[in-house]
């Protein structure tokens, strides 16, 4: 396995300068501003990225402020109570993309960042205290816990929000493999282990946030 100095050699020589890179690489949340966030913008990114899936993703932008609206601004506590009434006003509002089980996991959705509420004073609190040396752990939470969250969809919602992540996407595997950390596209508690080994110790060898060796990974390809 490279060290992130020579992986981040790699990145340069392909993009050209230092400055290109570090163009690329986004920027996460402390956890101070994560813990600040209204939990309004956790179920928001849930619901962009549980619609995104499997659709094009300018549709769901362009009807984006349809679903601000639709979910009067996503306040977990509020989309918590909708019941037939509500899920019926949904399903027949043109302002946004009418998928009965998206528009469902939600509405799901709102109840686990209520709960998360009142476990912790607010959901927001929770995922920021959640140590990022157990990312993967994090995920595997969402899935559990949320609705819809599972595979790439929670990574996107980490990363939106600016809680530090990676994200498997093609490039990143295909560097991960190149790395010999895994051989295929990460799944299983062992390779999700290695990855996160993989990815603390980059950190801790940069200074830099999972979300930018993510980044970073993906320039190298």
């Amino acid at each position: 396995m490279r060290s992130f100095d020579e992986l981040c050699a790699i990145a340069i020589q392909r993009k050209g300068s230092k400055e290109a890179v570090e163009a690329h690489l986004p920027k996460a949340r402390t956890k101070a501003e994560l813990a600040a966030l209204p939990d309004s913008r956790w179920l928001a990114e849930m619901a962009r990225a549980i619609f995104q899936a499997g659709f094009s993703w300018k549709v769901i932008e362009a009807k984006w402020p349809g679903f601000e609206a639709a979910f009067e601004g996503f306040e977990p506590s509020r989309v918590a109570m909708y019941g037939d009434d509500e899920l019926a006003r949904l399903l027949s509002d043109k302002g946004i993309v009418r998928n009965g089980p998206k528009i469902v996991a939600v509405i799901d959705n709102a109840v686990f960042l209520a709960d998360l509420a009142r476990e912790h004073g607010s959901a927001a609190r929770a995922f920021a205290d959640w140590p990022d040396e157990d990312y993967i752990g994090l995920l595997d939470f969402l899935k559990k816990r949320g609705s819809r969250l599972g595979g790439n969809t929670g990574q996107r919602v980490c990363r939106a929000v600016g809680k530090p992540s990676f994200i498997f996407s093609s490039d990143v595997v295909a560097r991960l493999i190149a790395e010999g950390i895994v051989d295929k596209e990460p799944s299983s508690k062992r390779d999700l282990a290695a990855v996160q080994a993989a990815f603390n110790g980059w950190s801790a060898q940069s200074g830099r946030t999972h979300s930018e060796v993510s980044r970073l990974l993906a320039l190298t390809v």
